[in-house]
């Protein structure tokens, strides 16, 4: 009973972190998803609980997924291209994980999102200001 009390919370605590977020929180908010589902994984491997891996895996992906179609290539252009190729990397590797049961493969995806992600956190608040004023202009305007 507490745990479900717990998760509800949880669940209502991220509807309401996702509705005051802008599209840099939200992209943050997925990249950091996806670095937990993988360390789950990556346990369920160790502890040989094939179903949660497939489970934790499957959601990394969509979220890797749902990463890779939120590149906008006509803003990005040779950047943007590189993040792509980079993102279906990921995924292929997390193909080879579940085949293989090898959290090495994890590993490797869980640097690389941690890259990205430590660069995308890097980007200073004016500047995403910036960018999503451009976006969106009547959302900004002050």
């Amino acid at each position: 009973m507490y745990n479900a009390r717990v998760k509800n919370y949880q669940k209502e605590a991220l509807k309401t972190r996702v509705a005051g977020a802008d599209r840099y929180e939200i992209i943050q908010m997925l990249m950091a998803g996806a670095l937990e589902r993988l360390v789950y994984a990556k346990v369920a491997i160790e502890k040989k609980q094939l179903e949660a891996k497939a489970e934790h895996i499957s959601r990394a992906s969509s979220i890797l997924e749902a990463l890779r179609g939120c590149l906008d290539f006509e803003v990005g252009g040779e950047v943007t291209e590189n993040l792509y190729a980079l993102y279906s990397y990921m995924l292929d590797r997390l193909v080879d994980a579940t085949i293989q049961n090898n959290t090495a493969h994890i590993d490797e995806v869980s640097a690389l999102l941690k890259e990205i992600k430590s660069a995308w956190d890097a980007i200073p608040f004016d500047i995403r200001q910036a960018t999503l004023s451009q976006k969106n202009p009547e959302a900004h305007a002050g």
